[in-house]
């Protein structure tokens, strides 16, 4: 009797420690309010700055649960409660300065392009050129100039957010993630690509 308890132990032990493995691999549910935290300071860093504070004492909360039955799990599995906390690292120096430099561009160039529907938001976590005719001829090379430097710093944020959590496989995750999070958070009015890639306005 006591083999079987101690074999059906084993066995759970194995079973939650294998669900928890998969969390680790990309935490979605943390990319995702990494990226909304993020974008949202790109596009209206005046308003969001104040709002990733009131977040950061959430994991804290997490402490206060004093079920008897979550202590057993506690002792077998101390990452679980890490994979729900929102701990993705976004904050780097580089990522810090592709951030200003994005929030020069929406609030300049790129966002003049957004809003006369000249660009949008690809499907794929990048912006492109939807209707040049838009753009006078003139402003063209410009507006073409814009789109690559947003394009490079989007790039680089990608692949830096997934090197700064030491996880460099992470990038196409993380861009799908971001990807998302800028059609969900462009402005009225702005295109972006839906699934299919076909353009559609907010």
């Amino acid at each position: 009797m006591r083999k079987l308890i101690y074999v059906i132990l084993t066995s759970l032990a194995v079973a939650l420690v294998g669900c928890v493995t998969i969390n680790v691999y990309f935490p979605e549910a943390a990319a995702q309010k990494a990226a909304d935290q993020f974008i949202g300071n790109v596009l209206d860093h005046a308003g969001a700055a104040a709002k990733p504070a009131p977040k950061e004492p959430k994991p804290s909360a997490g402490n206060g649960g004093g079920q008897p039955s979550a202590m057993l799990l506690d002792l077998l599995i101390p990452a679980a409660q890490a994979a729900d906390t929102p701990n993705i690292r976004i904050q780097t120096a580089a990522t810090e300065a592709i951030s200003g430099r994005m929030q020069a561009r929406f609030h300049g160039a790129l966002g003049d392009l957004l809003a006369s529907g000249a660009v949008g938001f690809t499907r794929d976590g990048m912006v492109a050129m939807r209707d040049a005719t838009k753009v006078p001829l003139s402003q063209r090379a410009q507006a073409n100039a814009t789109i690559a430097d947003e394009n490079r710093d989007r790039t680089a944020l990608y692949r830096e957010i997934a090197n700064a959590n030491n996880h460099p496989e992470w990038e196409p995750q993380i861009r799908a993630t971001f990807a998302k999070s800028w059609i969900e958070k462009a402005h009225a009015g702005w295109y972006y690509q839906n699934a299919a890639g076909a353009w559609q306005q907010k």
